[in-house]
């Protein structure tokens, strides 16, 4: 709660700037979108479509257990000294690739569809010390909403719109790969592809403009509905973003963004999981929060072929963790855009 508490005096201190910054024109070009990190951000034009494509790479490295870390050897112990599971998580990687479209029927309202190709890896130690790695790739679940207007100021400096979304169970939750225990075996919760639920995602974008400047605040849910066919239902998640982006000319702008994310455990379980196996496996170690700093920069071509698309990028690390664990450390993330209006 104390990190939601920072972000809202983030945000109030963003509104006060607002009235300081606000006597050139509403900022266009490459500063009139958020960071390529922030999702569902701004509304279209009438009739405007817009299409994006989205490449996401995440590395987690080592373990906590609270803010603590977790060797892999006290995870496993010994055979002569038994740990609390029999392997531990060394690393893990995931590639996202995601298409979007979104379309305006008026100005009030735009649609958005966005749909996942996922990729995950993860290295893993037994307790007799053997590694070994599994693999899962395919489609993830797929996102569709609408972004509603909820307030937009005379001067169109100050807008605040609604975000409703609904993520659908297309990712399969039944993911396997051959381990040393067992072939073909079920991989845990965190390798599976989906939630396997219907998951309501509602929020709430504010931004405002001057001239030079773009800052903003978005809050955004994920409600589990119910358990999946596997019997077990993810954590609700909840993400708070607060940025700041500046433009250096009307092709090209940075951005500072601070997000904190908080997830919660998993209710039942799938009866082919061995809690005791590995932690990633354990639905009492899913749980946490953490905050994360990201830098980005945002480009749009304003001459010749590529006239009006987008290019950005955003580089984020954690700055703060706290799991339920033991539970895998993120170390840092990488987003790859580009978006095309017409």
């Amino acid at each position: 709660m104390r990190k939601f508490a920072a972000l809202l005096s983030l945000l109030a201190s963003a509104h006060v700037f607002s009235h300081e910054t606000t006597t050139g024109e509403l900022a266009t070009g490459a500063i009139s979108h958020a960071p390529i990190g922030v999702m569902g951000d701004h509304l279209h034009k009438t009739g405007e479509w817009m299409f994006s494509y989205r490449y996401m790479h995440m590395e987690m490295d080592g373990n906590l257990d609270g803010n603590d870390s977790v060797s892999s050897a006290e995870i496993t112990g010994t055979m002569m000294s038994p740990g609390p599971y029999m392997v531990a998580p060394l690393e893990m990687s995931m590639e996202m690739h995601m298409l979007g479209a979104m379309y305006a029927p008026n100005d009030a309202v735009t649609f958005m569809a966005m749909l996942p190709l996922v990729n995950k890896e993860m290295n893993l130690i037994t307790r007799m010390g053997a590694e070994f790695t599994t693999k899962t790739s395919g489609l993830g679940d797929v996102k569709v909403g609408a972004l509603l207007n909820a307030f937009s100021s005379a001067d169109r400096r100050h807008r605040i719109h609604i975000n409703l979304g609904l993520s659908l169970p297309t990712g399969s939750i039944d993911e396997r790969d051959d381990t040393p225990a067992m072939a073909n075996a079920k991989l845990p919760y965190g390798m599976q592809l989906g939630s396997g639920s219907f998951d309501l995602r509602p929020g709430l974008t504010y931004q405002a403009y001057s001239a030079n400047y773009n800052w903003g605040a978005q809050a955004l849910a994920t409600i589990r509905t119910d358990n999946n066919d596997n019997g077990y239902r993810l954590g609700n998640r909840y993400e708070a973003n607060v940025w700041i982006a500046r433009s250096w000319m009307s092709s090209l702008s940075s951005s500072l963004r601070l997000s904190h994310t908080s997830w919660g455990n998993i209710k039942g379980s799938d009866p082919d999981l061995n809690p005791m196996m590995v932690p990633t496996a354990d639905t009492n170690a899913q749980g946490g929060e953490r905050s994360d700093l990201a830098i980005g920069v945002n480009h749009l071509f304003e001459q010749g072929a590529l006239k009006g698309q987008r290019l950005a990028v955003e580089y984020s690390v954690p700055v703060y963790q706290e799991l339920d664990g033991p539970q895998m450390e993120m170390q840092k993330s990488i987003t790859l855009g580009w978006q095309y209006a017409i």
